[in-house]
């Protein structure tokens, strides 16, 4: 059995350039520019894994692009895709990677979380996040509040990417209308919010190993 390694560690190693870290999971963007030549892409892919089972492993097909997903321990098949991809002369773009979920405060998550799990029709993983099965919906975490804040909005954004690409996101953001809430958990992750106070953190792996 492959022990998991750190984002760290999966960034340190040769020929995961393509590859960006974002929490549990890393991913990488080919800009295939049709979907025939996605298509091509994926099909290698299926039998670059072949019938290896693969934990995280998720592939987006769309009519401009595959993106791909893996766990941080599987270098090697993130490697032998990226080869792929050069073979097929397709670019990759990690700057456009990302991961988001949608977080909401909560004084006591187990009287809640079973309201969220049935709506939006998700799966649970632990006790305080849930998941769409299909990969196709944002996740849905819950984070713990010590007191009622009833003059806050209690729903923010978490966007999770690249490591090397946060602060131009904020800068944009910033630029944007936004304001920075606190930066106290930087690099992990900053608190921005918009005109009206509505919150969202932008999260890199940074930090947290």
């Amino acid at each position: 059995m492959t022990v998991q390694i750190t984002a760290g560690q999966f960034h340190a190693a040769d020929g995961v350039e393509d590859w960006r870290c974002l929490y549990h999971v890393v991913s990488a963007y080919f800009r295939t520019m049709s979907l025939a030549g996605g298509i091509a892409f994926v099909d290698e892919i299926g039998r670059i894994v072949g019938e290896a089972e693969q934990e995280y492993l998720n592939v987006d097909l769309r009519n401009s692009g595959v993106a791909v997903s893996l766990g941080r321990r599987d270098i090697a098949l993130a490697r032998r895709i990226s080869v792929a991809a050069r073979e097929l002369d397709i670019p990759a773009d990690p700057g456009v990677v990302q991961l988001v979920n949608v977080t909401l405060d909560a004084l006591v998550g187990v009287d809640v979380l079973p309201f969220w799990r049935a709506v939006l029709g998700y799966r649970q993983i632990g006790d305080d996040y849930l998941f769409d099965p299909s990969f196709r919906g944002p996740g849905f975490g819950l984070q713990q509040m010590d007191v009622a804040r009833p003059q806050r909005n209690r729903v923010h954004i978490d966007v999770a990417v690249p490591h090397d690409q946060a602060e131009t996101r904020i800068a944009a953001a910033l630029a944007a209308g936004g304001h920075l809430v606190s930066d106290v958990h930087a690099p992990m992750w900053w608190v921005l919010a918009d005109a009206e106070g509505n919150e969202v953190c932008v999260a890199t792996w940074v930090g947290r190993e």
